[in-house]
């Protein structure tokens, strides 16, 4: 990965995590874990973990935001216009590592139970 994909990256990262919180706001935590650019600076893969007991709730969270990737694009094209000559292609991907760990956690804590009462 060049310096200038990960400066783009970093960018990416920052605008919009603060987009999302500003300009899109949601009934849950909606954070943006990594953002991922191609080397010719053309897509910008962002990973969004939602934060929500629900399955449910997170696909549909998610799949709004989805709907909403061009008024997304478009206000990150007003916020970075003067370091940026084009606004990479924008895709969402549902980073679901929070759930494994809390399914993790369980597992750990039913054993730690049956060990302890035996």
């Amino acid at each position: 990965m060049s310096v200038r994909t990960r400066r783009v990256a970093k960018l990416m990262h920052r605008e919009i995590a603060e987009i999302l919180a500003r300009d899109f706001p949601t009934p849950t935590i909606v954070t943006v874990t990594g953002v991922r650019i191609t080397s010719d600076l053309s897509i910008a893969n962002i990973d969004l973990s939602i934060m929500d007991d629900s399955s449910d709730t997170r696909r549909e969270i998610f799949e709004s935001m989805v709907n909403q990737i061009p008024a997304i694009r478009k206000s990150l094209a007003v916020r970075v216009r003067h370091q940026m000559r084009a606004i990479p292609t924008i895709r969402f991907f549902l980073d679901d590592s929070q759930e494994h760990i809390q399914k993790i956690d369980a597992l750990f804590e039913k054993i730690n139970q049956r060990e302890s009462n035996p």
